[in-house]
């Protein structure tokens, strides 16, 4: 037996494309087109240098303390981590520890069963309906925990609050995760729900709405005892992951989250634009409540279409996997920037 015979083999989540490409409009990942508050900027300017030879404060008590008054919680309902991956990553390990099958959807964030297949958990896919909602009686069934986005990702589809009720109610013996990533391009957030489940935990991130893919800052909310395990396992795994300056430049979103609130209502409308202008054009486009929209046109395959915006300097997300191979994911950029990708799409459809 050789060392490679220990290693964990794990087929790794692939991350959205970074591209190198010169005047590139850059619509794979979801990132927010309009910058974070001005008002990091004075941060940035302000900040004492000489703290960063210390270790930053390991629960960023500052932050909590201004997203607890934020979302209507106690302090000890709030918790922090390096970019919500990271967040997911633990909340995986704290509380989905049975025997039966973790479930959510088989389109989902495809980080989901990677975080299975190395922590070794039994998961179950949930098979989207042809329009890609979601049967709640899938749900109805024995499980380890349940974890969902809500909007999905990447249909961009929303479930109301009734729909998320009906599964906490049912699954009173099991967390129920529910993602949040978009949460502020439209749909309604499920954290008023904490204090009347206490099997409900919500995920949600710094890096859509709030412009700071670059910090890294993810964020879970319960109740007491389920965020009090959280930190249980942070702190049995990283003590400090929030550094100091990522916590001063968050904490300056959380104090102006009204530049937030119209920078997504910006995105908002070029999306509803967005969409009206594809449906025009022939494609196929499920609502969307997200900074995205996903869509296949019936006359075009979806990988000849990615490669040929590709080459026009455009890039989108696509995935050859069954059932949405023919589908491209397009973040909502700039007015500027969707007006330049539905120029193009109009031409290529006349070839």
């Amino acid at each position: 037996m050789s060392w490679q015979d220990k290693l964990r083999a794990v087929e790794p989540y692939v991350a959205g494309e970074q591209p190198k490409i010169v005047n590139m409009i850059k619509l794979n990942t979801n990132e927010n087109p309009y910058g974070p508050t001005p008002k990091i900027k004075e941060v940035l300017n302000q900040l004492d240098i000489d703290k960063l030879k210390l270790y930053p404060n390991s629960d960023a008590d500052d932050l909590k303390s201004a997203l607890a008054k934020y979302h209507g919680l106690n302090e000890d309902e709030v918790f922090l981590g390096n970019g919500s991956d990271e967040v997911l990553a633990l909340t995986f390990l704290t509380f989905f520890n049975g025997k039966d099958p973790i479930l959510f959807p088989n389109i989902t964030y495809s980080f989901y069963p990677v975080y299975c297949d190395l922590y070794q958990m039994s998961y179950k896919e949930l098979a989207l309906n042809e329009d890609f909602t979601m049967n709640i009686q899938d749900f109805m069934q024995p499980n380890s925990g349940i974890i969902f986005p809500n909007p999905n990702a990447p249909t961009g589809l929303l479930v109301d609050l009734d729909f998320i009720e009906t599964i906490l109610k049912n699954n009173k013996e099991s967390i129920v995760v529910v993602d949040e990533a978009y949460i502020d391009f439209g749909g309604v957030s499920c954290v008023p729900l904490i204090h009347q489940y206490d099997n409900l935990v919500v995920i949600q991130t710094f890096s859509k709405s709030r412009s700071l893919a670059g910090s890294r800052i993810g964020v879970a909310l319960g109740n007491k005892e389920a965020i009090s395990h959280l930190y249980d396992v942070k702190n049995s795994f990283n003590s400090y992951p929030v550094d100091y300056v990522t916590q001063q430049v968050a904490l300056a979103s959380v104090l102006d989250s009204q530049d937030m609130k119209e920078k997504c209502k910006k995105v908002i409308n070029t999306r509803e634009r967005t969409k009206a202008a594809l449906k025009e054009l022939g494609f196929i486009v499920p609502d969307s409540y997200s900074n995205f929209v996903f869509v296949k046109h019936p006359e075009v395959d979806g990988k000849t279409l990615f490669l040929a915006l590709r080459k026009e300097g455009i890039i989108v997300r696509h995935w050859d996997k069954e059932n949405i191979n023919q589908y491209l994911r397009i973040t909502i950029g700039t007015d500027e920037q969707m007006d330049r990708l539905l120029a193009f799409l109009k031409d290529y459809l006349k070839r």
